[in-house]
């Protein structure tokens, strides 16, 4: 074992987090992640319930209930377990989140939609891009954090090649929403780090031209260029924007109080491709209209405004990195995935945190929320360490 990582090792608190720290848990984070599972579950009830509700399998409806109690549990062993242990781990998880991205790579790796992006295991499909979302932040946390908030262009470019090298791994499967996610993460993460504004504005002016290589590359599937191709020529190819349409269709048909729970025509219809999962804002917005979608972006508002808080009085900078990470993460993939119903912003499929379909990124999602918990209620100890 390294020096550092003896040093670190002696310094961290127990690994159960002490009665005291329970205090300072944060009940206001803790009700706006429940209350946004609960509201998922009853989406995605909707979503895929179909024309006729009588002949209805509730096979979305069990997973995705069992997703979240997983979910909750995996949540709680990430708020006890110290968070500070996370930097004597750093380097096997992310060693070991680089072997999974190129394992699902091979035919190890199952190929739905299009994308081999998935293991199916026991009947159930793990989708590891979103864990590695998750493992990034905290390889990036930490390294952020040994630069002592400052970092050179050298350290920042080593940071950004940390992130690049799972990036474009992701981009082969092809995955070209995660690995946008990834450089989001990367930049709030950096920029909170000490980077200096002229590296990450220079550092994003290439990954754009990069991410145009990207697109013009084989990378790339076809569908996936004209998808993102439709937001700037919404007259173009009706087939591919038939999903921007059939989504914009739905929210417009909700108006201000919207259809009903359960009684919106798109959903019941099944029209709106993907519903239960990408397009998942669009029953929100068919079946309980404007106030409805305002009342879930409220909750979305609380629970950034707690994470932000949470980065604000982190005990550490390794903490504080860590809550601005997760911040960057739900952010972006709720203006996203908003903004992709709503028709302002391209195709990429990006789940909406909490309330899409899927095992992986709800998990993910909660985990990553345990961990702002864990910082937040520790921030006293951390101090007095």
């Amino acid at each position: 074992m390294s020096t550092e990582a003896a040093r670190l090792k002696r310094r961290l608190l127990p690994r159960v987090a002490p009665l005291a720290s329970w205090v300072h848990m944060d009940m206001i984070l803790l009700a706006a992640t429940a209350a946004l599972t609960v509201c998922g579950i009853a989406l995605i009830y909707s979503a895929t319930r179909g024309i006729d509700p009588e002949s209805y399998s509730r096979f979305y409806l069990q997973r995705q209930s069992l997703f979240a109690i997983v979910g909750g549990l995996a949540a709680m062993v990430a708020a006890i377990v110290d968070y500070r242990r996370l930097r004597l781990l750093v380097w096997p998880l992310y060693g070991v989140t680089l072997l999974v991205l190129v394992l699902v790579l091979t035919p190890l790796g199952a190929v739905r939609q299009g994308a081999r992006a998935w293991f199916v295991l026991g009947g159930y499909q793990v989708q590891p891009s979103e864990f590695a979302k998750l493992s990034i932040i905290v390889v990036l946390a930490h390294y952020a954090a040994r630069c002592g908030g400052r970092m050179s262009l050298r350290q920042l470019v080593a940071a950004l090649a940390l992130v690049a090298a799972p990036a474009l791994l992701i981009l082969r499967e092809p995955d070209a929403g995660t690995a946008v996610v990834f450089a989001v993460i990367a930049m709030g993460v950096l920029l909170v780090a000490g980077a200096q504004v002229r590296h990450i504005v220079a550092a994003t002016v290439l990954g754009l031209a990069g991410l145009g290589l990207v697109l013009s590359s084989d990378l790339v599937r076809e569908y996936q260029r004209q998808r993102i191709a439709s937001i700037v020529d919404p007259g173009g190819n009706p087939g591919d924007t038939f999903n921007l349409e059939q989504a914009q269709i739905a929210v417009g048909n909700g108006g201000l109080t919207g259809q009903g729970y359960g009684r919106g025509t798109q959903t019941r219809s099944g029209l709106v491709p993907s519903q239960e999962t990408d397009f998942v804002f669009t029953v929100l917005g068919e079946e309980l209209g404007f106030l409805g979608s305002v009342a879930v972006l409220g909750l979305f508002a609380v629970l950034l405004w707690r994470i932000w808080r949470s980065a604000r009085v982190a005990g550490d900078l390794f903490g504080s990195l860590l809550s601005t990470g997760v911040l960057c993460m739900i952010l972006f993939q709720v203006f996203q995935t908003v903004g992709m119903a709503a028709g302002i912003m391209p195709v990429i499929g990006i789940p909406l945190p909490l309330l899409s379909y899927g095992g992986s990124s709800l998990l993910t999602t909660l985990m990553s929320l345990g961990l702002v918990l864990n910082v937040s209620m520790r921030r006293h100890l951390v101090r007095a360490s």
